[in-house]
């Protein structure tokens, strides 16, 4: 027997780790009770996770033995010991600054596409992004920002994806104010474009840019929320055009990937 193998007993199931399906469920069953002001049936829960009642029944069971969650009237709800592990890992999300769970996502997204990856957030009133952070490429060829640096929102992938998630009252505000530029030699400047392209970044849930804040600069973005759902920041993916020609839908989903990951990790549901 090979060190990576495991015993399996009836069913399949691998003994002594569990079943990867189980932690999965185990996980969506007390986000369910999370997320209910009332006690949850047997039957309701198996509805919104659809899972077999007996599958759920056997997992209640098991965390009630450790009072993770307690029968209420034929019901189910939250039990002590699940508070006492949300404070615990309260404090451990605290040890480890939020700042340090992004940077180690960036990290990953720069491995995973080899471009460099930025960090940027929002000043609406002054209508520019500010990049304050970022992870470099190790490509010879790559693009190059400092921390600090300033961008206008509409030329930007990051810039778009914040706009994105504001109401259409404020992006039309902010159009009908700003006086757009050519920084490249397709920068687009219409208004009505622009809107256009805001409003595709709020339907895909990222936005990407092909020469507009410089030419040969191709940027690939999606935001990253906190637990209260409120937006840290633009996550974004930096890369000569030349060479992200090709695998734009590549770098959407790897970004979209990243984003969401790490809005996990800063408790976002």
């Amino acid at each position: 027997m090979t060190s990576g193998a495991r015993e399996t007993g009836a069913g399949g199931e691998r003994r002594g780790g569990g079943s990867p399906q189980s932690v999965t469920r185990v996980i969506r069953l007390l986000e369910a009770l999370c997320a209910s002001n009332e006690p949850v049936s047997l039957a309701d829960l198996s509805r919104r996770l659809a899972t077999p009642k007996s599958s759920l029944a056997a997992l209640l069971r098991g965390l009630a033995d450790e009072d993770l969650v307690i029968a209420a009237d034929g019901a189910w709800r939250l039990g002590p010991g699940a508070f006492g592990l949300g404070s615990a890992l309260t404090e451990a999300r605290r040890r480890l600054h939020s700042s340090d769970l992004v940077r180690e996502g960036m990290r990953r997204l720069c491995e995973r596409t080899g471009e460099t990856v930025l960090l940027a957030v929002g000043d609406h009133e002054g209508g520019m992004v500010t990049y304050v952070d970022l992870v470099e490429s190790r490509n010879v060829v790559r693009y190059s920002v400092s921390i600090g640096d300033r961008r206008p929102f509409y030329a930007t992938a990051g810039g778009r994806a914040l706009l994105a998630t504001c109401s259409p009252e404020a992006v039309k505000s902010y159009l009908k104010r700003v006086a757009p530029e050519r920084l490249a030699r397709t920068t687009e400047i219409d208004p009505v474009a622009l809107a256009g392209a805001v409003e595709q970044a709020r339907r895909d849930g990222f936005a990407q840019t092909v020469d507009q804040a410089a030419d040969g600069v191709t940027g690939t973005a999606s935001v990253i929320r906190d637990a209260a759902g409120g937006v840290v920041g633009a996550l974004v993916v930096a890369a000569p055009s030349e060479r992200a020609q090709g695998r734009l839908d590549e770098l959407a989903g790897l970004v979209l990937d990243e984003a969401a990951a790490i809005s996990r990790s800063l408790g976002f549901r």
